[in-house]
């Protein structure tokens, strides 16, 4: 008889540990019917799976910290700055609080970036996960927003200067561009916006993403399963105890990362760029990189401006809201997009590798290229520079298409 490899003794020792667990809570709660199958439920074992639990898990570092700086914030015009350099200088811990929530956000932000390239390059999105998909596209421009909310609560010459650059791309909407910026300020700039982005901030959205995170994260993905990558046999790792390990693992990890990262390097130190004033000089920082593709788009845009009916048009502004607009709702509604094109209406469980989809990797790629050659020109304002970023947007992500569509190509034959 063949003696048991190192994989079959785990599974079997994970089997018997998730059966008496189960046997456990049922003597105690009734539960054993529905943990015995749900304890010995394979996940994949795949590394860039656990990208969306990075995500997941400074999340819950973005709440708790937040929790914790909310306690002593001042949501008020005169006393938002000063009670952030207070939180920064005065309060014990403060400033390595602040630290934490700052690199949370950006871990938060890149994981779902990465996250996202994961399930749009393997095709994970195709049917019946187009809804977890659409869900998860809202909670990235969710986060995006709500990272922008929580720059411009300082009420620096950095979050400030954002703030008054939104405020001009509200007032550049025809017709109800007044009324936005009226409902967002409450009147005229800077008006009562830090009382309202507070609350928004520390409120409204955390409620939608608290509702949303984990309906994508665990309902869905546990009642459709998860897909894996094409191979022989089954693969992964049981819930209990393998999986439920890996994840503490990871979620230390993801904690200690931070940790080290708010420890070792500062970011956005305020007393550094003083109170927000209007008449005062441009910040010494650029944008923080999660929102600086929008700050980019506007600096390569030139000031057109195009007169109809009576209203002028600032195309030099409309353009680049008008552009992330149709970007967020193509990729809303890609899975229904490459279905109609393709004629693919089956029902995929197993991954893609990105070559063995040419053109969805090839579309990719050039977006990707557009984003980094936009994002690029937030770091200049040398005219010649940006003519030249004006010239590669229009050259570089065609060019990326093809070179990306031969060489998927060439791999496939």
């Amino acid at each position: 008889m063949a003696t048991p490899t190192r994989r079959e003794r785990l599974l079997a020792g994970s089997a018997r540990a998730a059966t008496g667990t189960a046997g456990y809570l049922d003597d105690r709660l009734g539960l054993g019917r529905w943990l015995a199958p749900n304890l010995r439920k394979l996940f994949p074992g795949h590394w860039s799976f656990l990208l969306g639990e990075l995500a997941l898990y400074a999340f819950v570092m973005l709440l708790l910290t937040g929790t914790f700086l909310t306690l002593f914030y001042k949501p008020h015009p005169e006393e938002a700055y000063a009670s952030v350099v207070a939180i920064s200088t005065e309060v014990r811990g403060g400033l390595l609080v602040r630290q934490l929530h700052h690199w949370a956000a950006t871990v938060f932000v890149l994981s779902i970036v990465a996250h996202l390239f994961r399930v749009f390059f393997t095709g994970a999105f195709r049917r019946p996960r187009e809804l977890t998909w659409m869900i998860g596209v809202t909670l990235f421009a969710l986060v995006l927003f709500e990272s922008f909310l929580g720059v411009s609560l300082p009420a620096d010459q950095l979050g400030g200067t954002g703030l008054r650059q939104a405020d001009s791309l509200l007032l550049s909407i025809p017709l109800v561009g007044t009324y936005l910026s009226a409902f967002l300020f409450g009147g005229s700039f800077p008006g009562d916006a830090v009382p309202r982005l507070f609350v928004a901030h520390v409120l409204l959205v955390p409620g939608i993403l608290a509702a949303l995170v984990p309906l994508h994260a665990l309902v869905l993905t546990w009642r459709q399963k998860h897909t894996d990558f094409r191979g022989p046999g089954v693969s992964g790792v049981p819930f209990f105890p393998s999986f439920v390990v890996k994840q503490g693992i990871t979620s230390l990890g993801t904690f200690a990362l931070i940790s080290a990262l708010a420890t070792l390097v500062i970011v956005n130190p305020v007393w550094l760029h003083g109170a927000y004033t209007p008449a005062g000089p441009p910040p010494s920082a650029q944008p923080f990189w999660y929102y600086g593709v929008l700050d980019g788009a506007l600096r390569l845009v030139p000031a057109w401006e195009l007169t109809l009916g009576g209203f002028t048009l600032s195309l030099g502004l409309l353009l680049p809201m008008l552009a992330l607009a149709a970007f967020f709702t193509v990729l809303l509604l890609y899975p229904s997009l490459e279905r109609r094109f393709t004629g693919d209406r089956r029902t995929h469980d197993v991954l893609d590798l990105p070559s063995a989809a040419p053109v969805r990797t090839a579309l990719g790629i050039a977006v990707i290229t557009l984003f980094t050659v936009v994002w690029a020109a937030t770091w200049t304002a040398h005219p010649v520079v940006l003519y030249g970023l004006r010239v590669a947007v229009l050259v570089l992500p065609p060019l990326a298409y093809a070179v990306t569509l031969a060489v998927c190509r060439a791999r496939g034959r």
